[in-house]
């Protein structure tokens, strides 16, 4: 029952907060089949790559030092940030390279980076759970371990490879082959550095000094997310500036081009969708609005790149032929 529940209360609350990451995702949603392969890339490779190549090192520090402490000590800030980082790194740079049509701007390099990090934090917690909380403590353990992993550092994971997601999506939507080599790179250090402080944090500090490294991961979080709605906002703003020539063009209507930038005027077009049975249609339709902007600011700052151009048409086309059918009708 106790590896179970450790299992349970590992992954769940990260099913849940991958959710919430897709949620957030507000206008062009990236593909559920991608999302669930870098989690269980995170869950499964990320996880089980750097518990052996950590407990290796560490392994390998004690039998040099004949210290425990030091070994915990350098594993957890330097080696674990490395090798744990790097790890799940790998899943956001294969949708990068193998799916760089999905890969279409900083947000989206935000998504595949959390998803991934919270497969990997799912099976941590669960082992952590397990091993530090029942093991030890019994029930008592178990929660008090399931408070500290989901609700007090629930976030960490997903918030230091958030770093190498908007360095791949910088890299991804830049001409400059320096920013190309050097911004996934910065974003790699960037989160291995966050990573490596607060392991230093939670291993050197106890008691009410804790409460400072609860406040920097909180406090980093924070900001996360108020990047993360700013980056909402930007993607709105690329959608009322690239669709409102295809209101011109007659490829869809007026209203249909209201909805499509306002969540009050979508809402509304997908419960009328519903009431018609034409739910799958309609989030379709809205869905290709939004890769049709993304492919349209792509087209514009770097050109022809794979092919823009005759993708713009294909969704214009697309667009043009559900927009008699999709909510709001024209």
């Amino acid at each position: 029952m106790g590896i179970l529940a450790s299992i349970f209360f590992g992954f769940v609350p990260m099913f849940l907060f991958a959710g919430f990451v897709y949620w957030i995702d507000r206008y062009e949603k990236e593909p559920k089949l991608l999302l669930g392969g870098v989690f269980i890339w995170g869950a499964v490779i990320a996880s089980a790559g750097a518990f052996l190549i950590n407990t290796t090192f560490g392994v390998s520090i004690y039998a040099v030092t004949g210290s425990e402490s030091a070994a915990d000590l350098t594993t957890s800030a330097i080696i674990a940030p490395v090798v744990e980082e790097v790890l799940k790194s790998f899943a956001v740079l294969l949708v990068f390279l193998l799916a760089r049509r999905e890969f279409d701007s900083i947000l989206d390099g935000v998504i595949y980076a959390g998803v991934t990090a919270l497969g990997f934090a799912a099976t941590e917690n669960a082992y952590y759970i397990y091993t530090y909380g029942y093991a030890e403590e019994g029930w008592s353990g178990l929660l008090n371990l399931v408070f500290v992993r989901v609700i007090l550092v629930g976030w960490q994971h997903p918030f230091y490879t958030a770093f190498t997601g908007i360095g791949l999506a910088v890299a991804r939507l830049n001409h400059c082959w320096l920013v190309k080599m050097a911004a996934p790179l910065a974003g790699l250090a960037i989160g291995i550095t966050a990573h490596a402080f607060h392991n230093t944090l939670a291993s050197l500090l106890s008691g009410a000094g804790v409460l400072v490294a609860f406040f920097f991961d909180w406090s980093g979080w924070l900001a996360m997310f108020v990047f993360i709605l700013v980056m909402i906002n930007r993607e709105k703003r690329w959608m009322a500036e690239y669709l409102q020539e295809e209101v011109a063009m007659g490829t869809l209507s007026q209203r249909q081009y209201r909805s499509a930038i306002s969540g009050i005027d979508r809402f509304a077009a997908h419960l009328d969708a519903i009431q018609h049975g034409q739910l799958r249609r309609t989030g379709h339709f809205y869905q290709l609005l939004a890769e049709l902007s993304h492919k349209k600011r792509q087209l514009s700052r770097l050109g022809d790149e794979g092919g823009n151009a005759r993708i713009v048409s294909l969704l214009r086309d697309e667009i043009a032929a559900l927009a008699l059918q999709a909510y709001p009708q024209r």
